[in-house]
C-alpha cells in the first residue's frame, strides 16, 4: 500500500530534493508525495485528495502559517498526523505545535535521514490507528448485526434481573418453534458469497423482526434454521398463541421473499415451521467464559422435528396437537398421527389456516375426507381423488391419496 505525504513548504527547491531523496521509495510505489506552497494551498489539495496518510508542515509561511493550519487540520473530519517543521531555535512554536496535537517536529535545515525515520515513524502511527478504528468498526457492526436477533424481552429480561445469567436453568411450559429452508445447501454451492450474504442478511432480518413483533425470543440461529422460544424468559399464558401467530407470520413473509428473489434468478425454498408446546429446561447454560441462553428437552427435539417432517408432507407449517390445543381463534386442517422419530407414541399434528382458507369449500372437503379415513371408510380414497382433482397443488391431500393407492389407509403416519 502506498503511503501519501502532503509536505507543505514555500521553500522552492525542497520538492526536488524530497523527489531526488526518495525517487527508489516512489519509483517502487512505496510512497507517493504531494506539495503544497502554504495553508491555504493545503487544505485545497486535502479537500481534492482527503486519502493522504501525513502532513509535514513548515511553520513559517505566507496567508496562512503551519500553526494556523495544524489548528485547522485537527478540528476538520478527518484528522490528520502532522509533522512540523521549524527553525532549530524555534522551541516556542514547536512546543506550541506539540500543544495543538502535532505529531512530531523537524528542525530546519532538514536532515533526510532524520525525515526518513520520523516520516517511517508515523505512517506506521497512522497504520496502527487505522487498524485500531477497523477492529472497533467491525466489532460494532458485529454487536448491531448480532443485536437484530437478540430478542428485546431477554434483554430487558437480563438487564432487570440480577441473577439472570446465572449459569443453570429452570423447568418451565413454553412453546417454541423451528424454521429451516428447503434445499439451502445446494443454494449455497450456486450462489457467490456476496450473492449469499444479501439473501440471508434479508431473510433473517426480516424473520426476525417479525419473532420481536410477537414477543418471541430467538435462542438461536444456525446456518439458515432460527429457533424460538416464546414463555421463556419471561411468562406469557398466550406462548402458544403467539407461536402459531408468528409462523403465519413468517410463512406469509418468507413466500414473499420467495417471490422478490426468484424475479432476481434465485430459486430460493421454501421456509418450513414447526410448533410445539410443552415443559422444558430453560435457562443460561455453558461454562468457562462462553454462555448460551437456550431450551432443552423433548418438547425442543419435538419441534425441531416437526419442521422436518414438512419435507414429506408438503406442507409449510406443522403445529402439534398439544401447541393447537392451547390456542383460540385459528383454523386447522388435520394432517395425521405422526410417528416421530424417537418417540414411541404418535402426535397429532394440524396445519394452521388463515381465515379465509379455512372457511373455503376445499377445507371442509379435506376435513370430511380425512374423517373418512380416520373412520376407516373404504370412501375415504374417492373423497382424497376429488380433492387432487378439484386443486392439484394441494400437497397434504396428494400425500394422502398417495398413501391409500399403496394401501395404507389410515392416519398413522410413520416418518424418517
Amino acid at each position: 500500500m502506498t503511503a501519501k505525504i502532503l509536505v507543505v513548504d514555500d521553500e522552492p527547491d525542497l520538492e526536488d530534493l524530497i523527489r531526488q531523496k526518495f525517487r527508489r521509495q516512489i519509483k517502487e510505489g512505496g510512497i507517493a508525495f504531494g506539495f503544497a506552497r502554504d495553508g491555504v494551498e493545503a487544505l485545497s489539495v486535502l479537500e481534492r485528495q482527503p486519502d493522504f496518510d501525513m502532513v509535514v508542515s513548515d511553520i513559517n509561511m505566507p496567508r496562512m502559517d503551519g500553526l494556523s493550519l495544524l489548528a485547522k487540520l485537527q478540528t476538520g473530519e478527518a484528522s490528520y498526523s502532522t509533522v512540523i517543521v521549524s527553525a532549530y531555535g524555534d522551541m516556542a512554536n514547536i512546543r506550541t505545535a506539540m500543544n495543538r496535537g502535532a505529531f512530531d517536529f523537524l528542525t530546519k535545515p532538514i536532515d533526510f535521514a532524520d525525515f526518513e525515520t520520523t516520516m517511517l515513524k508515523t505512517i506506521a502511527h497512522v497504520a496502527a490507528l487505522r487498524q485500531a478504528r477497523a477492529r472497533q468498526a467491525a466489532a460494532e457492526r458485529a454487536h448491531a448485526s448480532l443485536s437484530r436477533y437478540f430478542s428485546p424481552n431477554l434483554a430487558l429480561s437480563l438487564a432487570a434481573d440480577d441473577y439472570a445469567l446465572k449459569p443453570g436453568g429452570e423447568r418451565r411450559e413454553i412453546a417454541t418453534l423451528f424454521t429451516d429452508i428447503a434445499g439451502f445447501t445446494p443454494l449455497v454451492e450456486s450462489l457467490d458469497p456476496e450473492r449469499l450474504a444479501e439473501l440471508l442478511g434479508g431473510y433473517f432480518e426480516a424473520m426476525t423482526e417479525i419473532v420481536f413483533e410477537h414477543e418471541g425470543t430467538v435462542a438461536k440461529i444456525i446456518g439458515d434454521a432460527i429457533h424460538v422460544l416464546f414463555g421463556a424468559p419471561a411468562d406469557q399464558p398466550d406462548a402458544s398463541t403467539r407461536a402459531v401467530h408468528c409462523a403465519l407470520a413468517l410463512d406469509r413473509r418468507a413466500e414473499s421473499y420467495r417471490t422478490e428473489w426468484r424475479a432476481k434468478g434465485v430459486a430460493l425454498g421454501a421456509t418450513r415451521i414447526g410448533v410445539h408446546a410443552g415443559p422444558a429446561i430453560v435457562g443460561n447454560f455453558g461454562g468457562g467464559r462462553l454462555f448460551d441462553y437456550t431450551a432443552y428437552g423433548d418438547t425442543i427435539n419435538a419441534a425441531a422435528r416437526l419442521e422436518a417432517v414438512n419435507k414429506d408432507l408438503g406442507t409449510r407449517i406443522c403445529v402439534s396437537a398439544a401447541a393447537a390445543g392451547r390456542t383460540a381463534g385459528f383454523s386447522w386442517r388435520p394432517v395425521g398421527d405422526l410417528m416421530l422419530r424417537g418417540r414411541s407414541q404418535s402426535m397429532r399434528a394440524f396445519e394452521p389456516l388463515d381465515e379465509a382458507e379455512g372457511a373455503s369449500p376445499h377445507t371442509l372437503a379435506y376435513c370430511r375426507a380425512f374423517a373418512k379415513l380416520e373412520a376407516g371408510d373404504a370412501t375415504a380414497l374417492s373423497a382424497f381423488a376429488a380433492l387432487v382433482g378439484e386443486r392439484p397443488d394441494d400437497p397434504l391431500a396428494q400425500y394422502h391419496l398417495k398413501r391409500m393407492l399403496n394401501g395404507t389407509a389410515r392416519t398413522r403416519i410413520e416418518t424418517a
